[in-house]
């Protein structure tokens, strides 16, 4: 795939909502996951590695953790005197915020139009993946389509917003569209990925603000689907869209199973992020660890299973941690206990606390909290 043949756009703030406790100070982009990646470096690496060297990251509210994090796009190798990575403003040339998909895409026309790119590829960050950008643009090329959606078949998460259900033949063309319909049973579901034509965009784009239309989903999917070329695009890998805490949670804990981790962290399509060198974790005498995910820089000298510890986590002697997901640079003090607890960065939990949620609803501690 030619690299500027495609130009990249990602939504870095949409769904914030669905998990609040996460993006209190945040966008949903640059939640942590993992041990050390952000959710942001999921589509921006599937992009980079289908060849696409010019992406749009469009913020809107609580994007300084996401500026820190992308810096110059050097991580993803997108820092370069053309095309690279450009952090469009939440603003239009009036001033005004904008709030929904359509009016976004509407303030940065403007940088659509100033681009070579034959098609455009839009994405949310709330949905971890490795897919094949590359494998998609070909789907959509050969079909001559005007607009192609990735989907997946399966239940539909619980928790996700607005799910898009598709009635697909067997050429891949779809038939129909449901917005948040009512659904028994496996169905084939969006995962808010489009691959459309660049003039198609901007065209469509401009009538339905010229309509005060601002539905992306209903005004500019829906209502334009029979008057052109929609076309469904089968994700059949493992996918996970962050649409609640207990979601972002299981995410996390999916990272166990050595079959996902090796779809989701593929050598031939890696998932880059920003580097922070650091040492090497450090176990002391009688810890004990097991079945976790340990990033480098941590100090334990506690036990710890079944655990996700980010960067720089300290557990203290005679701590004992089971089914957690601990941010980077957080504090455990000694003999203490924690048991399904989310807690997120730069915390202190002080020596002989005891927290204990559960696996359906697993307790959160907010970002630089002293427990």
């Amino acid at each position: 795939m030619r690299g500027n043949h495609v130009v990249g756009i990602l939504f870095s703030n949409v769904h914030d909502e669905k998990v609040q406790e996460l993006t209190e100070k945040r966008t949903i982009a640059s939640v942590p996951f993992g041990g050390r990646y952000r959710l942001i470096d999921f589509p921006l690496s599937n992009m980079v590695n289908s060849g696409i060297n010019k992406v749009g990251v469009i913020t809107n509210s609580n994007y300084q953790s996401l500026m820190d994090h992308l810096g110059s796009g050097k991580a993803w190798d997108l820092s370069r005197k053309r095309e690279g990575l450009f952090l469009l403003p939440p603003f239009d040339n009036k001033g005004n915020v904008h709030n929904s998909r359509v009016e976004s895409l509407y303030a940065i026309r403007q940088f659509l139009q100033a681009s070579p790119a034959e098609l455009v590829l839009l994405s949310d960050c709330d949905v971890i993946c490795n897919i094949n950008y590359g494998d998609l643009v070909n789907f959509h090329m050969s079909r001559n389509a005007d607009l192609t959606v990735v989907y997946q078949s399966g239940m539909i998460p619980a928790k996700m917003s607005d799910p898009t259900v598709y009635s697909i033949e067997a050429d891949g063309q779809v038939k129909d569209l449901l917005i948040n319909p009512k659904v028994d049973g496996a169905c084939n579901y969006g995962l808010n990925m489009y691959l459309i034509r660049r003039d198609l965009l901007l065209q469509l784009i401009e009538d339905c603000v010229s309509r005060n239309m601002y539905s992306f989903k209903r005004d500019f999917l829906q209502r334009n689907m029979f008057q052109y070329r929609y076309f469904g695009y089968e994700f059949t890998g493992y996918s996970r869209a962050i649409c609640s805490p207990l979601e972002y949670y299981q995410a996390n804990m999916d990272l166990m199973n050595p079959e996902i981790r090796a779809q989701l962290f593929n050598p031939q399509r890696p998932i880059y992020t920003k580097v922070r060198d650091d040492m090497p974790a450090r176990y002391g005498i009688g810890s004990s660890v097991s079945n976790s995910l340990i990033a480098d820089g941590c100090v334990i000298e506690g036990e710890v299973d079944n655990c996700v510890l980010f960067r720089g986590v300290k557990v203290g002697k005679g701590a004992k941690l089971s089914n957690c997901v601990i941010m980077q640079d957080t504090d455990i003090g000694a003999n203490s206990k924690l048991d399904y607890v989310i807690v997120d960065k730069d915390v202190v939990i002080q020596d002989d606390r005891s927290l204990m949620g559960f696996e359906s609803y697993p307790v959160f501690i907010s970002k630089g909290s002293v427990v």
